[in-house]
């Protein structure tokens, strides 16, 4: 008689039943845990940027100097390094303040909300609207980092905005709420401000926040939008096909 062999187990192998096999590790840090890791990590490069805004500040008032002449001068070619330089002079106590809090808090919520492109937006914010400002401003020095400031604060408005997340326009909102009065500081009512900084810092991360619009959180799913989804498929018949309609489905 032909012998049916069983089933054979090999001792040392492990049989998980279904509830250990969708355990969570508990050495697996927490969401919370990784989210603050995150926040501390944002706080790093505007508290060194900071850092220096603040060194040369103190270099100044140790010395007596005055190192506005380490500004952008447009077309002129000794101008050409306050591109790199003139965001770290500032011309007064009140001036160097007044950039440092929004500067700091603009630039940590980008590494915050925007990881992936944060050193992007920080680089190129730096060297095209300082580029600008030597192309089009008028003919004096400008220095201070107002026109990262507007950048920032244009970036994280607008990327709320175009990217239809909920968190992200909770910062915009926010964004609007506390910096809302520097939209006055694109015109030119104060003759020793320089608002084109400002104005073409803004368009600089108006246009940023376009160009980055698939980077990052995308759009938040709201109940409705899969409700729409649901009607927008098509009904699948016995036979496995979808029927023929007289239009093409769009995704967003």
């Amino acid at each position: 008689m032909e012998h049916c062999p069983t089933e054979h187990r090999t001792p040392n192998t492990e049989y998980r039943t279904p509830n250990t096999e969708h355990r969570t590790p508990a050495s697996l840090p927490k969401e919370k845990d990784i989210d603050f890791k995150r926040f501390i990590l944002s706080l790093i490069p505007p508290a060194v940027i900071i850092f220096f805004f603040w060194l040369i500040w103190i270099f100044q008032m140790a010395d007596g100097l005055d190192l506005y002449y380490f500004g952008v001068f447009p077309r002129r070619i000794n101008g050409l390094p306050g591109i790199l330089v003139s965001p770290f002079i500032h011309a007064g106590f009140n001036h160097l303040i007044n950039n440092t809090v929004p500067f700091f808090f603009l630039l940590t919520a980008i590494f915050f909300f925007y990881n992936r492109v944060a050193w992007r937006v920080l680089l190129i914010s730096y060297l095209l609207t300082g580029s600008l400002v030597w192309l089009m401003a008028r003919s004096s020095y400008h220095i201070g980092a107002s026109g990262l400031v507007y950048s920032f604060a244009s970036f994280l408005f607008f990327s709320g905005i175009v990217r239809r997340n909920v968190n992200l326009l909770a910062i915009s909102l926010l964004v609007i709420f506390i910096y809302g009065g520097m939209v006055w500081g694109i015109f030119p009512y104060r003759p020793e401000m320089s608002w084109e900084s400002h104005l073409i810092g803004m368009t600089v991360g108006a246009l940023l926040s376009v160009h980055y619009r698939h980077e990052g959180p995308q759009p938040t799913r709201f109940a409705e939008d899969m409700e729409e989804d649901e009607e927008e498929q098509e009904p699948v018949t016995k036979s496995g096909n979808s029927p023929q309609t007289g239009s093409d489905s769009v995704n967003f």
